[in-house]
């Protein structure tokens, strides 16, 4: 018998109380160390000057929210640190880092990250890249771990851009890598913009598959070769979307065998993003999110999920089409 049907029985024995006070799955889970976890910390919302473009608002929104409905429990979140630097450099130039670390990016490269620089702003991409580091541990743990931030795909090797400054999920790959917790290693970027960093990141690397499916007119205009681009037309809709992604994953995890899958899950696919071009529903993005963890759950593949862009007016439909991404996780997984 395993040992959750024996912990099973043996919570059943009780009548309708426990030591713990606590609902017997909630027991159970936590027994078997079986609970998706997510990284937050405060820091992730940063102050930006009053009609900064960046929906910053959205990392205080979204965990309320999901604490709110019940799809989490403050037991769910864990809390990020500074990380050892060692891991941010196998990826990062270490001239561009030090320079990030003591504000000294030259203007015009600073301009195209598109924030106003600061060492509180620095710190939190390091504790960004943090979460996603310990969300790998988790991950290989628990089948799927979160990060309320992160997906900054266009931060390069040595320069960053479009809000993002370092490369979170390519610092877990290399993270992984570093501690033998991963071989093959498949990124799977969904974000309506190309993960144009990632791609010059892992070039000529066989070690980690870039794939990348975008907006062919979206930003960034001048793309970098990912292992596989498949760009999308402008206003692309949920049947197509779905259909070539439905052809396209499964073909590529069974020709590259990976052992772990970074998904960056960003929902500026949908129609009314003001900076993307696809045409999807929320609900088409919840069926695109469902479909990817589906089949890393049946495959048994470790997946970490990076919450990436989203840029709609109201700041309720970015909210809530993220929220979805961890609602799904939760009823796939637990």
């Amino acid at each position: 018998m395993s040992t959750k049907n024996t912990l099973a029985i043996h919570l059943c024995s009780f009548n309708k109380r426990n030591l713990w006070g606590l609902p017997y799955e909630q027991i159970l889970r936590v027994y078997l160390y079986q609970m998706l976890k997510i990284a937050f910390h405060p820091i992730y919302k940063h102050p930006l000057p009053e009609g900064h473009r960046f929906p910053m608002l959205k990392y205080d929104l979204l965990p309320k929210q999901l604490l709110h409905e019940g799809t989490c429990e403050a037991s769910n979140f864990f809390e990020p640190e500074i990380p050892n630097d060692k891991y941010i450099v196998t990826v990062h130039d270490p001239e561009y880092f030090y320079d990030l670390l003591n504000i000294k990016i030259p203007p015009r490269e600073a301009r195209k990250i598109g924030f106003p620089l600061s060492e509180v702003l620095v710190e939190r991409e390091r504790i960004i890249a943090d979460g996603t580091m310990k969300g790998c541990e988790y991950a290989i743990k628990n089948g799927v771990a979160m990060n309320i931030a992160g997906g900054t795909h266009h931060a390069y090797t040595d320069r960053g851009e479009a809000f993002c400054m370092l490369n979170d999920q390519a610092i877990g790959a290399r993270y992984l890598q570093a501690k033998n917790l991963a071989k093959k290693i498949l990124i799977v970027d969904l974000d309506v913009h190309q993960g144009n960093g990632t791609a010059e990141i892992f070039r000529n690397d066989a070690s980690v598959f870039t794939f990348s499916m975008h907006g062919a007119s979206n930003y960034p205009f001048k793309k970098e070769k990912s292992d596989l681009d498949v760009p999308l037309k402008k206003g692309t809709e949920d049947s197509t979307y779905l259909s070539i992604l439905k052809e396209t994953l499964p073909k590529l995890i069974d020709s590259e065998r990976p052992d772990f899958i970074f998904y960056l899950c960003g929902v500026d696919v949908i129609a009314s993003d003001k900076l993307g071009t696809l045409g999807m529903t929320v609900q088409g993005c919840k069926r695109r999110d469902e479909f990817v963890l589906e089949t890393c759950h049946k495959l048994q593949i470790p997946v970490q999920c990076s919450m990436g862009g989203g840029y709609s007016p109201e700041i309720k439909t970015i909210v809530e089409a993220h929220a979805n991404t961890f609602r799904v996780a939760q009823e796939v997984y637990f």
